[in-house]
């Protein structure tokens, strides 16, 4: 009798650690961070551009044979803008959501893309006559690539649904802007 259970309890975790690495590269935690390229288009045509950066945790979850999933990151994020009266730097949380198709090139190598929304929630929402919208919605697209199972390079582009900022003087909006994103990204998986 003892040995039926000694030999069960064996054959159950010997199944566990089979199945564990399969578990593990369907549900992915790590640490992203990289650099914004934010370029403001106003109304009139002009235009202007700012680096930034963000930084955050993230999850990634995938079907592993399909290679077809989903990662979304909840990453503090600085952006701005160079206008008249100073540069205006924005400080919020991202959060973008996407879908995401990975091609493996073996064990070591995969290409992914991405497309999905992209929530922006500014800190502060006016300052020096420049009206800031709190909540920003956009569309992320980009690609990447996947290294060593750990590592994943990663460049997207987001595309802003609606104007973001409205620079007023004297209680009248001069011009409306938008700015959009390019972002190189590098994360971390555990």
């Amino acid at each position: 009798m003892k040995r039926r259970l000694v030999a069960t309890l064996v054959v159950a975790l010997l199944c566990l650690w089979a199945v564990a690495p399969a578990q593990a590269q369907l549900l992915q935690w790590g640490v992203k961070g990289g650099v914004n390229m934010t370029k403001i288009d106003f109304d009139e045509g002009y235009k202007d551009k700012m680096a930034g950066f963000f930084i955050g945790p993230m999850a990634e979850v995938t079907i592993p044979v399909v290679g077809l999933g989903m990662d979304a990151a909840l990453l503090f994020s600085q952006k701005g803008i160079k206008a008249d009266n100073g540069t205006l730097k924005q400080f919020g949380i991202d959060i973008p959501v996407n879908l995401k198709y990975t091609l493996g090139l073996g064990s070591m190598l995969g290409v992914y893309l991405a497309a999905g929304p992209d929530f922006y929630f500014d800190f502060k929402g006016e300052k020096s006559g420049v009206e800031r919208k709190r909540a920003q919605v956009g569309i992320n697209v980009g690609g990447g690539v996947k290294l060593f199972r750990h590592l994943q390079a990663g460049i997207s582009y987001n595309i802003p649904m609606g104007d973001h900022f409205t620079f007023r003087e004297a209680g009248q909006a001069l011009r409306k802007g938008k700015d959009k994103t390019w972002q190189l990204s590098l994360a971390y998986m555990f």
